[in-house]
């Protein structure tokens, strides 16, 4: 015993005392352990528990913990601070992509964040699967706003004075067959996407390309972005159309979700 406490005295000794012991006892704090004790933190640093209390009283001059008598310290305000200014400093991608990867984990297939910037929709992330599929978007791709799944599901729920300059300033243009070019036409299905909460394309800017689409909020509640799936259509036949809008529904909330976190 007398040895390895050595070792572990002279391991510390090496590396710079102050700031490396203070950052070692911030990261004994876990789920299991909320308080620790003063004499908790001398033998995990193999220190005197004298030199231990000097490490635990510089943490809590800063901020960094707090004394809860009689039990010993927790954290403190300060690291609340640093960890919010962490999570505020998170952007989209950063917050969507771990939610982007699970979802294309549980469909099997591509899955695409896109962000509206005026009359046209960009691509900002793209998760792929093991059997990749060529389609026309990639990370950084300009689409148009007028075809595609994630395009419509971010012009429903543009603002009405928005949609209308859109429509008479840049036009709606066709890519296939099923592309809707109509402008009457074009606002009754954004009506009925903002009702269904989801949009669903088959063909209309690809010929063979599934779309299905969410709008992921941002903590003020307003449409910021969309997550879609997008596969070759006879990937996902109508019955299995179902399964993949409320994966799809599901991943845009969770979205959602981390970003009114970070907002906060």
């Amino acid at each position: 015993m007398t040895g390895q406490s050595t070792d572990r005295t002279s391991g510390y000794r090496e590396r710079n005392s102050t700031a490396d012991r203070a950052l070692d006892i911030l990261l004994m704090f876990e789920d299991s352990r909320l308080v620790v004790g003063g004499q908790e933190v001398a033998d995990h640093l193999g220190v005197a528990r004298s030199t231990a209390y000097r490490y635990l009283q510089s943490l809590a001059s800063s901020g960094f913990i707090e004394e809860q008598r009689p039990a010993g310290y927790r954290l403190g305000p300060r690291v609340f601070e640093l960890a919010r200014l962490a999570r505020k400093g998170l952007g989209l991608s950063e917050v969507a992509r771990p939610v982007m990867r699970e979802l294309c984990d549980r469909v099997g297939e591509a899955v695409l964040l896109t962000r509206r910037t005026g009359a046209t929709v960009v691509c900002l992330e793209r998760e792929e699967t093991d059997h990749p599929v060529r389609l026309s978007y990639e990370r950084g791709h300009v689409l148009p706003v007028n075809a595609g799944a994630s395009a419509l599901v971010l012009l429903a729920w543009a603002p009405e004075k928005e949609v209308d300059e859109i429509i008479e300033t840049s036009g709606l243009p066709r890519f296939t067959g099923a592309t809707i070019t109509d402008a009457a036409e074009l606002r009754a299905r954004l009506a009925e996407i903002r009702e269904r909460g989801t949009a669903v394309s088959r063909g209309e800017l690809d010929p063979d390309v599934l779309g299905v689409a969410a709008p992921i909020r941002g903590a003020d509640g307003e449409v910021v972005a969309a997550v879609s799936v997008a596969a070759l259509s006879h990937r996902v036949p109508d019955e299995r159309l179902p399964e993949v809008q409320q994966a799809v529904n599901e991943a845009a909330a969770a979205i959602s979700g981390r970003l009114a976190v970070v907002s906060s």
